[in-house]
């Protein structure tokens, strides 16, 4: 007896078992990562806690989660978990991927696996989805990158206040 399995229940079921990777479905092809070492939870945990409304902004909330998954409708209906999502209101509650789009997303690049984050999958394919504003932070080398639409990538030097289109401000 054959039994298909989709590609959203793998995932989830995946993170249910506990199993110490991390799996995605982008662009009709599955990929995965190993657990987040401590230097890219450290990281990641400090610049969500910096996340809020820029002075004088109240058009945005600045929700964040970290590591949600969420379906992006994209023809292949590709299914990401970035290290942290911007919303501007309260996503629902769910045990599913969201379809809802974030705001802004911020990736944390990890030892090994930057072409994740950095290649066609990663910033590139946020950019297509409409997202206005992906950050791309190496804590090893204390640089981020900030990606727009339409615009050059921007090198930011650590520390620095970032403010985002949506309204919300973020130290990197």
């Amino acid at each position: 007896m054959t039994q298909v399995v989709d590609i959203e229940q793998l995932i989830l079921q995946t993170d249910a078992s506990g199993a110490p990777v991390r799996l995605e479905y982008v662009r009709g092809h599955p990929s995965w990562e190993a657990s987040p070492a401590s230097r890219h939870q450290k990281a990641a945990q400090r610049i969500e806690r910096s996340i809020q409304p820029a002075p004088g902004s109240s058009a945005c909330d600045c929700f964040t989660l970290a590591d949600v998954l969420i379906r992006f409708q994209d023809p292949d209906r590709s299914i990401k978990r970035p290290d942290i999502a911007i919303f501007c209101d309260e996503p629902p509650d769910s045990d599913e991927a969201l379809d809802l789009i974030p705001d802004a997303i911020i990736e944390i690049l990890s030892l090994g696996y930057e072409e994740k984050d950095l290649g066609p999958d990663g910033a590139p394919f946020y950019l297509e989805q409409g997202i206005p504003d992906v950050l791309v932070v190496d804590p090893r080398t204390h640089t981020t990158r900030h990606y727009r639409p339409g615009q050059a990538v921007v090198l930011i030097a650590s520390p620095a206040i970032v403010t985002l289109a949506c309204g919300c401000q973020v130290r990197v």
